[in-house]
């Protein structure tokens, strides 16, 4: 019954096909795993439909290695009139062992759809626990952060007058990558951004490197299948180990001119060296306009969420 379960978990072992070129499972398969993990909850708690709107304050604190058993915990810590954010917790071990390594953890928010695809009610959520009332807190604290973020992001221009390291990915949205509303997944999105991103970040560094941090995925619109689908990231900001790269997802009927924005999300990753250590980058230096207000905002970014992040995981006690 609507408003009745609390949390949803799902566990799977990480399969070889799950790895990246590197050998590990990476940030990109993982996200698709919390989007079904969120979406199941917030589904649960509902007793409607949901769409992903927005996954963030992702922290890659350890990688899942191939063969771990993976537990994606998705809990609601807070609701609103037709919202409901989710905290999802990834941690994995080795079956063999009993030891569990906290992977990751990030907010996600939802919104309930009806039957007829408009918002819709949702049953009040009311913290129980201490864990849960400091969620909940600290949820309502985010929301006020991402319509910081939000202004930000929209007064930057991301046109092609840059001289920034760039790739754009370019496809069709295939019958594989549909939700259980019809449209493409969310997770699915998520990962072609890490795609991207890693892409533009290994280019630069010309190694290896891995995402640390995701500071928020905005999906502004839906994506079908059959859609043209472009994934634009491009560097933005350097320092020291760290590149920051911003992804734009845009899409629409192929037969069609114009693509439209679907998605965004502005990704750090760690250069690192053969011993997987950190290792500085060449800093990037921007000439043009558009480089260097897109490289301010990305150091304002930095001290937003510097204000109101969290570098660690927020592990709830065993019940």
């Amino acid at each position: 019954m609507a408003g009745e379960r609390r949390s949803v978990t799902l566990r799977l072992l990480a399969a070889p096909m799950d790895a990246n070129v590197r050998g590990y499972v990476g940030g990109g398969k993982i996200l698709e795993w919390i989007d079904k993990a969120g979406y199941a909850s917030a589904a649960a708690w509902t007793g409607h439909y949901c769409v992903t709107g927005y996954v963030g304050n992702i922290h890659f604190a350890k990688t899942v290695t191939v063969g771990d058993l993976v537990e994606v915990e998705a809990r609601v810590v807070h609701t609103g009139r037709t919202s409901l954010q989710v905290v999802c917790t990834v941690t994995s071990h080795n079956p063999r062992t009993v030891e569990r390594t906290t992977n990751t953890q990030c907010l996600l928010v939802f919104v309930a759809m009806d039957a007829e695809g408009h918002p819709t009610p949702v049953p009040r959520f009311e913290p129980e626990d201490a864990w849960e009332r400091e969620e909940a807190a600290r949820a309502r604290v985010l929301t006020g952060a991402r319509s910081e973020v939000d202004a930000a992001i929209a007064a930057q221009v991301f046109s092609d007058a840059t001289e920034a390291c760039r790739e754009t990915l370019r496809f069709l949205a295939a019958p594989t990558d549909v939700n259980w509303g019809g449209k493409v997944h969310g997770g699915y999105v998520m990962h072609w951004i890490m795609t991207a991103g890693k892409l533009v970040a290994e280019r630069w560094h010309h190694g290896h490197a891995r995402a640390t941090f995701a500071g928020g995925f905005r999906f502004y619109r839906p994506m079908f299948i059959g859609d043209l689908v472009e994934v634009d990231a491009r560097l933005i900001y350097t320092n020291g180990a760290e590149m920051h790269v911003s992804v734009w997802v845009r899409s629409g009927d192929p037969r069609g001119a114009d693509l439209m924005t679907t998605t965004h999300c502005t990704i750090v990753y760690t250069a690192k060296d053969e011993l997987d250590g950190d290792v500085p980058v060449r800093p990037w230096v921007p000439r043009l306009p558009e480089d260097r207000a897109l490289e301010r905002h990305a150091v304002d970014l930095v001290a937003i969420r510097a204000k109101r992040g969290r570098t660690t995981p927020h592990v709830r006690p065993p019940d």
